[in-house]
């Protein structure tokens, strides 16, 4: 057991020693003045080492959840290499690696099969390699069972799509939610077709009682639209269709590294304006903050992402850190990173404590 979960027991210890304070008294009138000098001794160095766990833990508050990771099977690494980037497999036992690192307890697994049916990518053989990249994260969270969890990943376009949601939502390994990525898949807010078929995708996520974590920004290589207006259509045309079940948009409404993008601000200014109004399609709606926060993050930009937080409430904020990839921070040092946002001790504690409702 780490230093972090063992201080979680330290308040029922504490309650315990005050509990049976008579008990004590006894015990300590009938031992010898040798006795007591020694029990003395040892009282005053566990009084030191538990205050000094407790502040240690204080300085070191950690999430219990890393709400956005992503595992590579060989085949998507060999897709995602190119001559001057070689791009690693990455294995659940990398991502328990860098979780133990961390202190942090569970990961959700987004897999990234939808990059098969990216526009321009797909061809013939492409369900097929969808369905593989799901089923190889998939396996990868059930070796470690109480620590991963796999969502399935499909481009929400694509003609297979309800299939393979059906498909997962039958997998035990695979039914707890899906990852959509609007930008990979280049869906537009503004096509009335998109939106039809977004709506038969999240009506059957819902029926299925399947979690949505959708990467909601708009492709920025294509250029398409995406602001408040592509928001308030989210929340009026798509939202309503998933009632039932928690959606979860993932970088704060952006797209990571980083958030100095105006238009993402924009999108995240009008989610935590309909929060604030109390909007109903806003009940089971959730952020997290994957890859958002650097170490290079500009003191303007960080009031920014703050401000986003309290306006949507810190209970509402998911912990994750994205891909060990890349240049991409890894789950430890993510952390150290956000955690030197202008938030106040309680606002760290509750998004450290936070677990999305799919996982509970």
């Amino acid at each position: 057991m780490t230093r972090s979960y063992a201080l979680a027991a330290l308040p029922r210890a504490k309650i315990s020693v005050i509990a049976s304070e008579g008990t004590w008294q006894m015990f300590l009138s009938s031992m010898t003045p040798g006795g007591l000098a020694r029990v003395a001794s040892v009282a005053r160095t566990a009084a030191s080492t538990i205050a000094a766990l407790v502040l240690a833990g204080c300085a070191s508050v950690v999430p219990i959840v890393d709400h956005h990771q992503h595992v590579f099977s060989p085949s998507m690494a060999a897709l995602l290499t190119t001559a001057e980037r070689p791009f690693p497999e990455v294995s659940a036992q990398d991502i328990v690696a860098e979780l133990d690192k961390a202190g942090i307890r569970r990961a959700v697994l987004l897999s990234t099969a939808y990059l098969h049916g990216a526009p321009g990518r797909a061809g013939d053989d492409t369900l097929v390699k969808v369905r593989a990249e799901n089923d190889w994260t998939a396996a990868q969270a059930t070796l470690h069972p109480e620590r991963l969890v796999a969502f399935c990943g499909f481009n929400p376009l694509a003609d297979y799509a309800l299939a393979e949601l059906e498909r997962c939502a039958r997998d035990p390994a695979l039914r707890r939610g899906i990852k959509l990525h609007f930008a990979n898949s280049d869906v537009q807010l503004d096509d009335p077709l998109h939106v039809a078929t977004l709506q038969r995708v999240f009506a059957a996520a819902n029926s299925n009682r399947m979690a949505i974590v959708v990467h909601l920004r708009a492709s920025i290589s294509r250029k398409r639209p995406y602001g408040a207006v592509q928001a308030r259509a989210f929340l009026d045309a798509v939202m309503p269709f998933a009632a039932d079940v928690p959606v979860q948009i993932a970088h704060l409404a952006g797209s990571g590294p980083g958030y100095d993008d105006p238009a993402a601000q924009q999108a995240m200014a009008e989610f935590a304006a309909a929060i604030e109004r109390g909007e109903p399609t806003t009940r089971r709606l959730h952020f997290d903050v994957a890859s958002i926060v650097d170490a290079e993050i500009s003191p303007a930009t960080a009031a920014i992402v703050v401000g986003f937080i309290r306006g949507v409430g810190p209970r509402r904020v998911l912990y994750g850190s994205d891909a060990p990839a890349a240049t991409n921070l890894r789950p430890r040092e993510s952390w150290a990173a956000f955690r030197r946002l202008p938030l106040t001790d309680d606002e760290l504690a509750t998004i450290a404590a936070n677990v999305a409702p799919y996982l509970q």
